[in-house]
């Protein structure tokens, strides 16, 4: 499965007082469907629909819906990297509107810094799953998987190239419960391996280094 990033700026800031204390919030269009965006991908409404009713009940619900500043390289988050953690998230028409809280954390109060000198931000989502193309447009497959709606990103437009460039030679399984990555390489080498025919103990030899390596 390929991990699938989006990037969206439209993102309004707010502020909110409760008890004395005023918190920094972000809100706005988080995930869209049924339109073909930048990246030339288009994520069909139920299945987006379906990952955002489970992500909200696994981890918005419980407080656990953390977002980092900056476009991580894999589909996990860092705790060491969280900045906001999000509150909400919301269908309206084919767009899913969320809010999230910037956190008093290290990269939380860059965020806040960035937001109050007036820096235009904008969030980007990350899943996995597979991509079918059809007429030129990619459309994201049932296997598809989200893991966070929103993280912060500088330059929602400009990061295209370089997500497309670094992360669209990586793919991630599942391996004992938990997202592993494997190299594309890798998977082309056992392939290979396996179409010339070699004999069974060096391709589970390989199989054994491969796994390894994980």
């Amino acid at each position: 499965m390929k991990l699938i990033t989006e990037q969206i700026e439209n993102i309004e800031v707010l502020t909110e007082s409760k008890n004395g204390k005023t918190s920094m919030y972000i809100s706005g269009p988080f995930l869209q469907a049924e339109i073909t965006n930048r990246n030339g991908r288009c994520y069909p409404f139920p299945i987006l629909e379906r990952e955002v009713n489970k992500y909200t009940d696994k981890y918005i619900t419980c407080g656990r819906a953390l977002g980092e500043l900056g476009h991580p390289d894999g589909p996990t988050v860092n705790l060491d990297r969280a900045s906001h953690l999000i509150t909400s998230l919301k269908a309206e028409g084919n767009n899913f509107i969320g809010k999230a809280k910037i956190l008093d954390t290290p990269m939380g109060n860059i965020a806040k810094s960035l937001l109050g000198e007036g820096v235009k931000l904008g969030v980007s989502s990350r899943g996995v799953g597979s991509l079918v193309e059809r007429n030129g447009v990619k459309y994201v497959g049932q296997d598809f998987m989200l893991s966070t709606a929103a993280d912060i990103v500088a330059d929602p437009s400009a990061p295209d190239a370089f997500v497309q460039g670094i992360m669209e030679g990586k793919e991630w399984v599942w391996q004992n419960g938990r997202l592993a990555e494997q190299t594309l390489n890798s998977l082309t080498n056992m392939k290979m391996s396996v179409d010339k025919k070699v004999n069974e103990q060096k391709l589970l030899s390989m199989f054994d280094n491969y796994l390894r390596n994980l």
